[in-house]
């Protein structure tokens, strides 16, 4: 089995860090969800943290939604507010900046 959190594993090396040698706001997202899956959040909080982000707010969606579907009504969530979308490109562009950042302490972001 492929265990991304292991070093020179079999699983592919993402393209963005081949070509340009920076992290997108994407990886580790792999090791992330390995680490949560797993249990260990200190893990997965340093792979991905906008990721877990992105997680949980897609569980209290999916919560919202079927709380919703259960009781007959639609139950109004995070994605149903006007300025999700740009806050959401907002966090992912500041993400992909700060976790670039050759100085300490982003210097730790990196995956």
């Amino acid at each position: 089995m492929g265990d991304p959190t292991t070093p020179g594993g079999p699983l592919p090396v993402c393209p963005t860090k081949v070509l340009l040698g920076i992290d997108c706001p994407g990886c580790g997202s792999l090791r992330m969800l390995y680490s949560l899956l797993h249990g260990d959040i200190g893990d997965a909080a340093r792979y991905n943290a906008l990721g877990m982000v992105a997680v949980a707010l897609l569980v209290w969606a999916f919560a919202a939604w079927t709380y919703g579907r259960i009781v007959g009504r639609r139950i109004t969530s995070w994605q149903h507010y006007r300025w999700s979308a740009a806050i959401a490109l907002a966090l992912v562009g500041t993400w992909f900046v700060i976790r670039n950042i050759p100085l300490p302490p982003f210097t730790a972001l990196y995956v």
